[in-house]
This record gives C-alpha cells, structure tokens and sequence, in this order.
C-alpha cells in the first residue's frame, strides 16, 4: 500500500531524515513514535505530500506520491493533523461535507445521496452526529478534533494520517477512537498511519510500531520487540518499566519517578504497626507496600497501606462476602483501595506473629491458624464445595525490593513451610483420614516495602527463602497449637 524507500530530507538546510525504508501493508495500523525531534513530523509531511524528499521516493500504490494531483491523492490519502484549524463560522455538518470535495468533478457537481450517506455515517462513527447543526467554534477541543476526523474519513479514503489524534480527547473518546480506526482496518482495510506520543496506547492498538531515533530508524517491528524496557530507556534517555497489560497480551511502558528523600528511610515493617482487638488484626504502613494477596479486598497486585485479617463466625454466609467486607471496612472508617481485607472464623486471640532478619534483610510473619477444615489437597476430589470464611491466613511482609519472580517464590516457600507444620503437628484430613496439606479456605499475603536489599529470588534456600521458611513455620506452628489447646478446653 505505501513503501518509503530510502527517504532522505527534511527543510532548507537541514536534512532531518536519513535514509529511511519501511512498507505498510494494505489494512495496517502503524504506530510511528520516538522522542521529540526524531522525525515523527517529518515523515508524517512527506507521506502526506506536504514536504518533498531530498533523496529516496515515497510509492503510493506502487505511484510515487509526486505523480498525483491534489484531488487524486485525497481519494486515496486523508490527513487529520494535531491542531486543525477551523478559519469560517461553518457547522459541523458543513465541515464535514467538505470531505467529499475530492469526489466532486466541476465547480457545481449536486450533492448526491451517497455523500448524504457518507457524512452521516462518520459523524454517527465519530459521535458528533448530535452536534451536526452547531458551528464548529463552539465545540470543545475534543469535539473539534472528532469533526475534523469525520471530515477526514468522509474522503473515504484508503490511507488515514493521524498526527497525534487523540490529544484532546479524554479517556472515554481516546478508546472510542482508537476502537473504532481498529475496526476499520479489520473491517474495511483502511490503513492507518499514526504518529504516537503515548507508547501505552500505542503499544495496545498498533498492529507494527516505527521507532525513529535522530531521524534513522531504530527499529520498525512488533509492539512487544520495539517497547523494550532497555531500547526505550536508551531511546528517550529516562528510566522505564515494561510489564504486559492486565488484561490483554499487550506490553505497557511505566515510567519511575525519581525517588525523593523521604523514600530512602530506613523503616521496617514490624509489630509497631501491628494492632490486636478481638474483632480484627491491622497493620497500618508508614508507606504503600507492593502487594501479592488472595484476600477478600485487595486481591491480585497492587500497592496497600492497610492489611486487615478479620474475624466472623464459623456460621458467616459467604453469599455476598466481597461486597459485605467492603461495606465493613468503609463503616469503621477503612480505605478499602488502600486495603487489603481478610477473613478467618479463627478466634484472634491465637495469633502468632514474628520479626526475623539475617544479612541485612528482615521479614515480619502473621499467622493466624485453625484447622477445623483441614484438606489433603491430593484428594481433594474427595470433598464437596462449600464457601466458608478463611481459616489459615499468611501475612509476610518483606523489609526489601522483591522481583516477580521472588513475590511467586515467596507465596511457593511459604506454602511449603505451612505443608511441613501440617505433617509435623499430624493433622489429618477428617473426610479422608489421610494427612492434609492445608485447609479448604487458606489465604496469603505477600507485602515488600520495595526498600533497601534487592532480592530477586525467594526459593527455599536463598536468604529470604530462609527467613519466610522459618518464620511461617513457627507462627504456623505457634497459632495452631494456641487454637489446639483452646478448642481442646
């Protein structure tokens, strides 16, 4: 659909461009990103015809672009720059109707029931339609750049160039828009070419992404091979994280601010931000701790201040538990974005709780334990399903930077210590009389200050392996024989 073979220019004196080649295929969407100053503008003029080459040709359909007149070019080639400009007091729909020029022949070709067709299709596409009467110095930046992108697309044209196009748009319309010029390239085989300043959007619609770099090429290629963590770094001189989207397979570029002073004190999480009542465990963080959790609130990822285990009846109905323990937590005045919530039908009196550190790394272990419901997680198969409030629930809170790889580790060590209390303290599985390995209703916690000691792995023999083992299983051990000798009174 459109090759730039070799291209080499820029203005006056000054070649900004330096050899450019890369193709795009009929019904891609092509990101174009980089730095300020790379070339994003400059290639975006040539494609479009505003600026000529220095040196290289630029094909469009297999045609140089030089060899079309004006009017052919906008049949095939539409162009919404960053900040169109509106010079009459015209309405939307006028505007709009200005898109279909191209397709007129002479200066009184009559408005034809296609065009009619057209322009109220894009202004349905492009949510503008209830504003077709109103004039376009009226509306609001976000819905200026929405007319001017139905005006583009009421060209009907087979290439789209965005420059930045969703500048002015809040979230809801920067997704509606990017949704949208998707699905005509899947639809229709509508290209799209479109200069990005936000990687992260770029990254989640781009089919390929062309990184420039001082007017070169850095790499033209899948999202997830050019949004490379040590690339981009490199690329625009600041400090970035890759992690994949939540939700879809897409790579998502996070930027790290720089770390002011009062991050790099030396406070450790312990007991002094430990509070005991009957009705609920709190430990409150000076700071947000990053967060690996299976609690009621709070569950996944995330970053936390308040952690909270706590007790119900063995009779609590679990129906609506989610929704019940938010509303407990906003009645006694709890964050629940800031909290990560438990429940255990445990009584709270048998917690065990422990500080241990070794090579300048410490970890703060809370343990609450019962085992009324003990299972063999081998024969599982041997037990029916009943939602019932937590029974052993896990705090490890980590006075260090963990990687993911440790946070995985550490919820795998610390489940194997809990296993070895099981088989230690003989606790049977009461369905199967076999040894269990846990209870149906175990939750886990693990929280790093992400201060201090990096420590990329957690498995049983590293030191923070070490420290979770040890710690689990003597507050595993302490809670359950507190709950033991209660229950056995």
């Amino acid at each position: 659909m459109l090759s730039v073979n070799h291209v080499t220019g820029g203005y006056p004196g000054h070649d900004v461009l330096h050899d450019l080649s890369f193709n795009v295929e009929k019904g891609e969407l092509l990101g174009i990103v980089g730095p300020n100053g790379s070339g994003k503008t400059t290639i975006f003029k040539m494609v479009s015809g505003i600026l000529k080459a220095q040196a290289g040709e630029i094909l469009l359909k297999e045609k140089t672009i030089a060899s079309y007149s004006a009017k052919q070019l906008a049949k095939v080639l539409a162009v919404l720059p960053q900040h169109a400009e509106q010079a009459f007091p015209y309405t939307v729909k006028e505007t709009v109707s200005l898109g279909r020029y191209a397709h007129h022949t002479g200066w009184f070709q009559m408005w034809s029931e296609h065009d009619e067709t057209v322009v109220q299709k894009t202004m349905e596409q492009t949510g503008i339609a209830q504003f077709q009467d109103h004039y376009v110095n009226e509306l609001s930046g976000g819905e200026r750049q929405r007319v001017f992108l139905a005006q583009a697309l009421a060209q009907e044209p087979e290439i789209l160039l965005l420059d930045e196009p969703t500048n002015h748009l809040d979230l809801s319309y920067q997704k509606e828009l990017l949704d949208l010029l998707k699905k005509w390239t899947r639809e229709t085989g509508l290209t799209v070419i479109s200069i990005f300043h936000d990687l992260n959007l770029a990254g989640l619609y781009c089919d390929s992404l062309l990184l420039l770099e001082n007017g070169k090429i850095n790499l033209h290629n899948k999202p997830n091979e050019v949004l490379n963590e040590e690339r981009i770094q490199t690329v625009y001189r600041t400090t970035i994280e890759k992690h994949p989207h939540p939700t879809v397979p897409k790579p998502q570029m996070l930027l790290l601010p720089e770390k002011q002073a009062e991050d790099l004190s030396g406070l450790i999480i312990d007991e002094r931000y430990l509070d005991r009542s009957d009705e609920r465990i709190t430990l409150r963080s000076p700071f947000p701790l990053r967060t690996m959790s299976s609690g009621v609130v709070g569950s996944g990822t995330g970053w936390y201040t308040t952690f909270v285990n706590r007790h119900v009846d063995k009779s609590y109905n679990c129906s609506n538990h989610r929704e019940e323990m938010l509303e407990y937590l906003k009645g006694h005045m709890i964050d629940p974005t800031e909290t990560v919530g438990m429940m255990t039908a445990v009584r709270l009196e048998d917690v065990a709780y422990k500080l241990i550190e070794e090579e300048g790394v410490s970890v703060f272990i809370v343990v609450t334990a019962g085992v009324g419901n003990a299972v063999d997680a081998s024969r599982s198969r041997e037990h029916i399903y009943e939602p019932q409030p937590g029974t052993i629930n896990t705090w490890v809170f980590v006075n260090g930077t963990l990687t993911d790889e440790a946070f995985i580790q550490s919820i795998m060590t610390a489940t194997e210590a809990k296993v070895k209390v099981m088989q230690d303290q003989d606790v049977k599985d009461a369905v199967t009389g076999s040894s269990a390995t846990g209870t149906s209703t175990d939750s886990i916690l693990i929280a790093a200050t992400q201060r201090g000691k990096h420590l990329p792995y957690a498995g049983t023999i590293t030191t923070l392996g070490k420290l979770i083992s040890q710690g689990v299983y003597t507050c595993t051990t302490e809670a359950l024989q507190k709950y033991r000798a209660r229950v056995s009174v």
